[in-house]
């Protein structure tokens, strides 16, 4: 799970031209770690419900790697 979460970072980091990531951390804050803006968030939460099929922010706002990963695991 966390390659393929790698992989869709880094996809939104390609389409805003930010240098991919060769990881992610569980700490890892979406914005200022990851660079992520809302545009970008809003095409991550698309990215990952089409892979895993969860909407990550369908019930409270996601700040962290960790807290995507959770969201995942239920």
């Amino acid at each position: 799970m966390l390659e393929q979460l790698l992989t869709i970072v880094n996809t939104v980091r390609e389409n805003k031209s930010l240098p991919p990531v060769a990881e992610i951390k569980p700490e890892f804050d979406l914005r200022t770690d990851l660079g992520f803006d809302s545009l970008d968030l809003a095409e991550l939460t698309v990215r990952i419900e089409k892979e895993f099929g969860v909407d990550i922010f369908a019930d409270s706002f996601v700040l962290t790697i960790a807290e995507v990963m959770a969201k995942l695991n239920k």
